[in-house]
């Protein structure tokens, strides 16, 4: 029993010196990542209108229609610029059954949601297939 105390007791003063150690070195406000200093910035969402919004894996393989309601390309993928972290559609147009179509890139602001249907106003097959073709790079 003398043995059990001393151990709890040893273990005890190890902590409250890791405790001292710990609020010694570790800087109030400032938290260190591999020796620099960083700095998180908090941004609060509102997840309940989060949650109404559209899952990129949903939209994938839509249609999308022009202002007259043609379909005039589908959603291949969804694809946020490194530049200035904006949303892009990747969109396939022309073709038939997959054979002789091309991918195009659109920014994703211009795809508007009506009636659960992706439309884009103001652009036709012809437009689309005028813009310049995306590949996408090689992982």
């Amino acid at each position: 029993m003398m043995q059990r105390t001393a151990i709890s007791s040893i273990f005890a003063a190890s902590r409250y010196t890791l405790a001292i150690v710990l609020v010694a070195v570790v800087p109030s406000g400032t938290i260190l990542a591999q020796g620099a200093p960083q700095s998180i910035t908090e941004k609060r969402v509102d997840v309940v209108q989060l949650a109404t919004g559209y899952r990129a894996s949903k939209l994938m393989g839509s249609d999308v229609l022009s202002g007259e309601k043609d379909k005039i390309g589908t959603v291949d993928d969804i694809i946020v610029s490194p530049a200035n972290q904006e949303p892009y559609a990747i969109l396939s147009v022309g073709g038939f059954l997959g054979v002789g179509n091309r991918l195009v890139a659109v920014p994703f602001k211009e795809l508007h949601v009506d009636d659960k249907r992706l439309r884009m106003d103001g652009a036709s097959k012809d437009t689309l297939r005028a813009l310049p073709e995306f590949r996408y790079v090689k992982d």
